[in-house]
């Protein structure tokens, strides 16, 4: 069985005094059900990661990256190891999410060798897949996602990739008020379960979770994680505030 899983992007938002306070009052509004129901994990800048891994020192709610350099350490100004991530209490770190491969530029090649440094280093990736909007015009949405799960966990053995957790974000659908229905979401999912069969086998299909990420809300995420294959939610603008992302972590019991 696997347990539903909402994870909150705040991408480059909040300030130090902002960061706890929205942390503070999502561990306030979910600790009846966070950790013993429903997976939860909150996604700071960097640079608020140790504020809020504070705050969230009693709490049942995990620390999750938005990146990661693949190197261990070394003369690689600006980037953070997995042992750094590791060091101030992370458990989790994004990889490919689709504004580092359609803004930052980022190849298949190198998100994959994140995943790798990432489960190296003790840290559990979420691989982020999607299609952008003319792909999807094109037909080329199962293409596309076929080639991003195969080229991000290439190398893995089945033991190292039980490590990750995929999530499908259609480009199309982030930050643009667009989200795909739910029918879309399970289809798209649905196929990326059947293809982790198909590279490993049926049990790690059946054991990995697979969120959807693309302008999920409180007001369609119960409908959302009602299909078979969304196992959870990736949550931008709605996590940064609490009310809303505690109305979407509830939605997921």
């Amino acid at each position: 069985m696997r347990k539903p899983f909402v994870a909150g992007n705040w991408k480059m938002n909040t300030n130090s005094h902002s960061s706890v306070e929205l942390v503070n009052g999502i561990v306030s509004g979910s600790s009846e059900v966070a950790g013993e129901k429903v997976h939860v994990a909150v996604i700071p800048p960097f640079v608020y990661l140790q504020c809020v891994a504070k705050a969230l020192s009693t709490a049942s709610i995990a620390l999750g990256a938005q990146d990661i350099y693949y190197e261990q350490k070394g003369a690689f100004t600006g980037e953070i190891s997995a042992s750094m991530l590791k060091d101030i209490g992370c458990t989790y770190v994004l990889c490919g999410h689709s504004e580092r491969r359609h803004v930052i530029g980022e190849t298949d090649e190198l998100v994959n060798k994140k995943v790798t440094a990432a489960i190296a280093g003790g840290l559990l990736p979420i691989l982020c897949v999607g299609e952008l909007i003319e792909e999807r015009k094109a037909s080329k949405t199962e293409e596309v996602v076929t080639r991003q799960i195969k080229k991000g966990l290439a190398g893995l053995s089945a033991e190292k990739a039980s490590a990750v957790t995929i999530a499908y974000e259609p480009v199309w659908a982030i930050g643009t008020g667009l989200t795909a229905t739910p029918q879309q979401a399970q289809e798209t999912q649905a196929l990326i379960r059947k293809l982790l069969g198909e590279i490993y086998d049926s049990e790690l299909a059946g054991e990995t979770r697979i969120l959807y990420g693309g302008s999920a809300k409180a007001n369609n995420a119960a409908e959302l994680m009602g299909q078979e294959d969304v196992d959870g939610l990736l949550v931008g603008g709605a996590s940064l505030q609490a009310d809303d992302f505690v109305a979407i972590i509830q939605a997921a019991v």
